[in-house]
């Protein structure tokens, strides 16, 4: 499959029927507008950077007619549920959260204010009725991580024709229920090209690292490092692991490579924060949270380090360095 091909398959799968949303109204002049955000990022993120320089554009500026509620960066994922319940207390305009654990967490503790999250699948996720008609207090951008992963581990045999035993690491607290189908479609379309697949989970910081370890001990030639904030909140932690074990991984995240990783595949995070920072105009101009269809990604890109396949004493083929976005020599 080209990777105009997938793009064209997302792209209809994840197509919703367009909706009519109120007219939303203008910025009150002299109001503050109170913004409540759990994420793992720090503040110089660039991630974030992106994400504040897009609301600054639409006329939110932090310092003047944007507070942010304090407490919201560098946290980890043991303290989001907690935090996000926490910030509904103090009732602020609206709660970014860039976790299911988080979002989740913050709809249950309040029917009022809006919520703007980052999920692998808000629908799945059962955070959201559906994609077109969010309905509730909840809106935001949904990465379609299941169906990426699944086009990972295609990505990968292609890139390591010769991994026979590729190990894919999973967080547990970021899959949905519906997740288990298609991990198990995910190992059978790898087994019908002579590739036994495993699962490992690792649900923490402190476990990555033994739960690679166990994978290396198994016999995986390749790694699959599944969409989760774990991994990337974390990712110095399995890019240098996967280096020590001379493992060939392949990311969610296209910036991962460009920080040591091998392959990523998948949207630019400061694009998606630019993306969710216009959702979250429209929730202080007004507009309400389940008049704001969930929106989808519309680039995919494909990255990959040479650098990486070197140490890891790794030829990829030509054929696959032509198609990638871009290739790190």
């Amino acid at each position: 499959m080209t990777r105009r091909e997938f793009i064209t398959l997302i792209g209809s799968a994840a197509a919703v029927p367009l909706l009519w949303v109120p007219v939303a109204r203008a910025q009150e002049p002299g109001r503050i507008y109170r913004l409540g955000m759990v994420t793992g990022a720090g503040r110089q993120a660039p991630r974030i950077v992106a994400f504040f320089d897009e609301l600054k554009g639409f006329g939110f500026v932090e310092g003047q007619n944007l507070k942010i509620v304090a407490g919201g960066f560098d946290v980890r994922d043991d303290q989001s549920a907690e935090l996000a319940a926490t910030l509904t207390k103090s009732a602020p305009d609206v709660i970014f959260c860039v976790s299911d654990v988080a979002t989740r967490a913050a709809k249950e503790s309040t029917r009022t204010v809006p919520i703007v999250g980052l999920s692998g699948d808000m629908v799945a996720a059962d955070l959201v009725r559906s994609f077109a008609r969010p309905g509730g207090n909840v809106t935001g951008v949904s990465i379609l991580s299941l169906e990426l992963d699944g086009k990972r581990q295609e990505i990968l045999m292609e890139a390591v024709p010769g991994a026979r035993r590729i190990a894919v690491l999973t967080d547990p607290a970021a899959l949905p229920r519906s997740a288990q189908p298609q991990l198990q479609a995910l190992q059978n379309a790898s087994r019908a090209r002579g590739v036994e697949v495993a699962v490992f989970t690792a649900g923490a910081p402190e476990q990555i690292a033994p739960t690679m370890d166990k994978a290396k001990a198994w016999g995986a030639t390749a790694l699959n490092v599944l969409s989760a904030p774990l991994f990337s909140f974390n990712r110095r932690i399995v890019i240098e692991r996967a280096a020590a074990l001379g493992l060939p991984a392949i990311y969610e995240w296209p910036d991962m490579p460009e920080e040591g990783g091998l392959i990523g595949y998948g949207p630019r995070l400061p694009l998606i924060y630019r993306q969710l920072a216009r959702l979250i105009v429209k929730v202080l101009h007004g507009v309400k949270p389940e008049d704001i269809p969930v929106e989808q990604p519309t680039k995919f890109d494909l990255v990959v380090n040479l650098k990486t396949a070197k140490a890891l004493g790794l030829t990829i083929p030509e054929s696959f360095l032509t198609r990638a976005d871009k290739v790190i020599e």
